[in-house]
C-alpha cells in the first residue's frame, strides 16, 4: 500500500470509535465496507487505484479490526447507525457504497431502508443473502470450524502458527505482499502470549443469529447496482441469483477472476470491473 496515499484515522460516535482508512485525493464520496473478519485494508489495491478521482472511506466495522468492541451490539440496525453517522461526520449525503459477503447484506437492508443515501451500489459476492431456515443454526458450530474467515480467529500458539495456516487459506492464496500486509494487521497478540484475530466472538455470534433471521432483499431497490461475481464465487446458480434480479431494478452483473476475496486474489482486472461501472464505461 502507498503510505503517501491513504491515512489512518479515528472518529467518536455516540456508541463506538470507528478506526478507518482514507484516501482524500478524489471528489466523489466512496464508501468501502469489508466483509465478516476483515477489516479496511482489505481495500487497500482499490482506494490506490481510485483514489485520483474518489474521496474514500475503508472503515473496519465495529468488532473489526482497531475499531471498537463492545460486549454486545452487532445487528445489522447497529451497523447501519455507525455507517449514518460516519456518513454524516463526512457531511456526505450519500455515496458509492462497495459492499463485500456479509456487509453486501448489511448493504442491501440499509438501501432498502434508505436510498437516498446510495449513489450506487456494488455487491461483492454476497454471503446468505436470504432468510435462512431456523434449522440451519445446528450448522453454526461447524460453519465457525470451517469458514475461511472464520478459521484465522484462533487461539493460536504463535504468530509462526497463524501464518502458516493463513498460506492456506483461500483470501491469501498468492501470499501477496497486500495478503500479507491484510492479515498482519488483522491479528493481535492475546493473553498468556496467544494470538487470534481482532475480530471477536461475540461479533461472530450476533451477526450470524441476524444473517440467519433477516433476508437481504425484500423490496425493490431502483439504485444501480452491480453484482460482482468471481469466477469461484458464492453465487454460481440461478436460484442463488433470483433474489438480486427480483429486487434490484437497475442491476448489472459482471464476472471476474478469481474467488470470494477477488479482490485480494485477481485485484488487477477486479478493481477496472469497479472503475468501469462507477464511471458507467461499461455495460456488463
Amino acid at each position: 500500500m502507498c503510505k503517501s496515499m491513504v491515512e489512518r484515522k479515528v472518529v467518536k460516535l455516540s456508541q463506538v470509535e470507528l478506526s478507518y482508512l482514507e484516501w482524500n485525493q478524489g471528489t466523489q464520496p466512496l464508501l468501502l465496507l469489508h466483509g465478516l473478519a476483515d477489516h479496511g485494508l482489505v481495500w487497500s489495491s482499490l482506494g490506490d487505484y481510485l483514489a485520483q478521482d474518489y474521496h474514500i472511506i475503508a472503515p473496519d466495522l465495529r468488532g473489526h479490526g482497531d475499531s471498537s468492541k463492545p460486549k454486545k451490539g452487532y445487528k445489522f440496525s447497529d451497523y447501519i447507525a455507525d455507517l449514518n453517522q460516519l456518513m454524516d461526520f463526512l457531511n456526505w449525503k450519500s455515496a458509492h457504497v462497495i459492499s463485500h459477503s456479509w456487509s453486501a447484506k448489511l448493504a442491501a437492508i440499509w438501501a432498502t431502508q434508505q436510498p437516498e443515501r446510495f449513489i450506487d451500489l456494488i455487491l461483492i459476492d454476497p454471503f446468505f443473502i436470504d432468510k435462512m431456515p431456523a434449522w440451519f443454526k445446528i450448522t453454526f458450530p461447524i460453519l465457525y470450524k470451517t469458514l475461511p474467515f472464520l478459521k484465522a480467529m484462533g487461539p493460536f500458539n504463535s504468530y509462526e502458527e497463524a501464518e502458516t495456516l493463513a498460506r492456506t487459506l483461500k483470501q491469501y492464496r498468492g501470499w501477496s505482499p497486500q495478503q500479507q500486509e491484510v492479515f498482519k494487521l488483522g491479528m493481535e497478540e492475546k493473553e498468556q502470549g496467544k494470538w487470534g484475530s481482532k475480530f471477536i466472538k461475540q461479533a461472530r455470534d450476533e451477526i450470524f443469529e441476524d444473517v440467519m433471521k433477516y433476508a437481504g432483499l425484500t423490496e425493490d431497490i431502483n439504485i444501480p447496482t452491480l453484482l460482482i461475481k468471481p469466477e469461484k464465487g458464492l453465487n454460481r446458480t440461478a436460484w442463488q441469483l433470483k433474489p438480486y434480479k427480483t429486487y434490484l431494478q437497475q442491476l448489472q452483473i459482471a464476472e471476474v477472476p478469481g474467488n470470494h476475496w477477488a479482490f485480494l486474489v485477481e485485484p488487477l482486472m477486479f478493481n477496472e470491473t469497479v472503475k468501469a461501472f462507477l464511471s458507467r464505461k461499461v455495460s456488463f
